[in-house]
């Protein structure tokens, strides 16, 4: 029931902001259920938050106001079916006529379950995670358009994650759904070869949402943790689908370990916390053994250790490190050795740059990332220029390390990491007369 009164618009906007980066994906993931359209249930959201928008302006805001979003997007989308069914030439009405039957009752199914259980349905988001990492597709263009869908990413979010220009990102993602459409791909979890041969993409997608909940790339939040939390759960049910994946038990641990830190990363008003400084007691210690133990089984498999492994194992170094001074540095620069050989790119060479600052010292780990410089791929990056300022500021060269911070800040999208490099930046600044950093 909605209130009596209308809402002021600031209100409402902040309300369905802060509303469709929660629902979004599910709503999609249901509605796609009816439409066996990615692209069109994406469309019937949209439409269904312009119609929210007007209503909620007028009416005010519902009590369920995510339920009110699922059953506006499902009208939207049987509108949308009875007009291609009567507008179809005469010999594909017979098949349009029993497609839209077939929605109609599936909404209606959808809409029983729904109130019975005031609940998620159950595996659709994985359903929609399979959809979009459909091998119609390329690689980049599942990752894309999983990303904008079910993780709500931003397309300059998604630009940033994959380190490549808006547009290119744009065009992927509309022209995955359009191939999608076009092919009829059926909204479903795959069974049998078919799915062992969608899951490194899956696991891709799974992978690049926890890491914009961990690290979020724009906003006024460092971290994003219903993401993560998302990400987790779908990484769990897969892991439940398919035993006997190690890289799916290795993606597990991955999430379960880095999730087991969040609460650690940020203080009571927001500011991040960089590893070097957390409170170890605030790590969520169920995780840690969740993650540990899935990392067990992953080894237990007997397969080659591949990427999502080989960082679960990075990230158990620090997980069962006492604290950050016992942290085995060598043994992480020797995974991120296995990683390069496995998985090589440039992320992973900065990241291995940084093990060896604290293994081996500053100024070797400088050497490694002047020659990164040069790489195409990390010129707008904003964590190499960030790297370099911390070592730098550890030789003692206040007055470069400073120039790096602030490169590092004007890249970055994010407003609490941004004022972070500038508060380094500004340390190295008001060092700068005593001669040291």
């Amino acid at each position: 029931m909605a209130s009596a009164h209308g809402a002021r618009p600031a209100e409402v906007r902040q309300a369905l902001d802060a509303l469709w980066r929660i629902e979004a994906a599910r709503i999609i993931a249901q509605v796609a259920r009816i439409t066996r359209d990615v692209g069109l249930a994406e469309d019937c959201a949209q439409d269904a938050l312009l119609s929210a928008l007007r209503s909620w302006e007028r009416d005010g805001l519902p009590e369920r106001p995510g339920a009110w979003l699922l059953t506006a997007a499902r009208r939207q989308a049987l509108d949308r079916l009875r007009h291609a069914a009567t507008v179809a030439p005469l010999h594909q009405r017979l098949g349009e006529e029993h497609d839209l039957q077939h929605a109609v009752r599936e909404a209606d199914f959808a809409e029983a379950v729904d109130a019975a259980l005031d609940d998620a349905i159950g595996d659709d988001m994985l359903a929609l995670v399979f959809t979009a990492a459909h091998p119609l597709l390329a690689p980049d263009a599942r990752a894309a358009l999983t990303l904008k869908v079910v993780g709500g990413l931003s397309v300059a979010e998604i630009a940033r994650a994959y380190l490549r220009p808006e547009p290119t990102i744009a065009q992927r993602i509309v022209r995955a759904k359009r191939t999608l459409a076009e092919a009829r791909v059926p909204f479903e979890i795959p069974r049998g070869a078919e799915l062992a041969a969608r899951v490194p993409a899956v696991l891709e997608v799974l992978y690049l949402m926890f890491n914009e909940g961990y690290a979020a790339t724009e906003g006024h939040h460092w971290t994003r943790p219903a993401l993560c939390e998302e990400a987790l759960r779908l990484g769990r049910v897969l892991a439940g689908l398919m035993p006997a994946q190690a890289e799916v038990h290795g993606l597990v641990a991955l999430m379960e370990l880095q999730a087991s830190r969040l609460a650690a990363r940020v203080d009571p008003r927001g500011v991040p916390v960089l590893l070097a400084d957390q409170d170890r007691a605030r790590w969520d210690h169920l995780l840690i053994r969740r993650g540990l133990a899935a990392l067990e089984q992953a080894h237990s498999l007997g397969a080659p250790l591949g990427p999502y492994t080989l960082q679960a194992a990075i990230a158990a170094c620090h997980a069962r490190a006492p604290g950050f001074a016992d942290t085995d540095w060598v043994r992480i620069v020797a995974l991120y050795d296995a990683l390069l050989q496995a998985a090589p790119s440039p992320v992973v060479a900065l990241n291995r740059a940084v093990a060896v600052a604290m293994a081996y010292g500053p100024a070797e780990a400088l050497v490694l990332i002047d020659a990164l410089r040069e790489l195409p791929e990390l010129a707008r990056y904003h964590l190499l220029p960030s790297v370099r300022g911390d070592l730098l500021q550890r030789l003692g060269e206040c007055s470069a390390a400073r120039a790096e911070f602030l490169r590092a800040a004007e890249l970055a999208g994010n407003e609490r990491e941004r004022a972070l490099l500038l508060a380094r930046a500004a340390d190295c600044e008001a060092s700068q007369p005593r001669g040291a950093c």
